[in-house]
């Protein structure tokens, strides 16, 4: 299968995954207020603020903003928090109920209903395109490549794309695959930048950090522990 077919497939098993996570998982899971979301997140937030500066690209208030696959309002946030306003804030769901739920936080952004493969936006229009654990739910490789095209293609030269993703593979859940270094590159062979190790493997943190945030930061700390990558990769040209 090539092409809308691939697309097609790999929207309904998607969609189908939502559903499931939907009826399967305690809506309180990835709360704000859990103890190991707080740590994840602002250990994210940390290191991006950081790749983000040294790489001379930190969003200004004038940037636009693109966001892909922000669920729940997603990076959204941070980019307020960064001094972005919400009218330069653009971002494409596939969930139209995840749509709905950020657009009532943030009713002057630009926030869109539909797949990544086809982005409703000109070429070389943003500054900073978000991609958060997105491309470890897509198992089809040729979807993964139709996807990182159009990031590239909506990125403006200069601009960056910040990436955040698992590295290591959930033998619990087979309906996500892991990105690691060697794809990433072979996925956006065209942007340059740093690509680090980040986030003690969630499941740990979910033990760990309401017991103890000393303990759950010490061990963030042990790069074996880590399971996501975080980079900041430049469009040259």
């Amino acid at each position: 299968m090539i092409g809308s077919d691939v697309v097609t497939v790999e929207l309904r098993r998607i969609q189908a995954e939502y559903q499931r996570r939907a009826r399967e998982i305690e809506p309180d899971r990835y709360a704000a207020w859990q103890p190991a979301e707080m740590l994840i997140r602002a250990g994210r937030k940390r290191s991006a603020a950081m790749m983000l500066n040294q790489s001379g690209i930190f969003p200004k208030a004038d940037d636009h903003c693109l966001e892909i696959g922000f669920g729940y309002l997603g990076w959204l946030g941070d980019l307020i928090t960064w001094g972005v306003p919400e009218t330069n804030l653009h971002g494409i769901e596939l969930d139209p109920i995840r749509v709905a739920d950020t657009q009532k936080i943030l009713p002057l952004a630009d926030l869109r209903v539909g797949d990544a493969t086809a982005l409703p936006w000109q070429d070389n229009t943003f500054r900073l395109v978000v991609a958060s654990t997105l491309f470890t739910s897509i198992l089809h490789s040729t979807m993964r490549r139709m996807i990182a095209g159009e990031i590239i293609r909506v990125l403006a030269p200069g601009g960056a794309l910040l990436w955040y993703d698992f590295a290591v593979n959930n033998p619990k859940n087979k309906q996500v695959r892991k990105v690691g270094r060697k794809e990433l590159k072979q996925l956006f062979p065209q942007l340059k930048g740093e690509v680090e190790l980040v986030t003690l493997a969630p499941p740990l943190a979910r033990l760990v950090a309401p017991r103890s945030w000393t303990l759950a930061t010490l061990l963030e700390a042990v790069p074996l522990l880590r399971t996501h990558l975080l980079a900041v990769l430049v469009k040259t040209s």
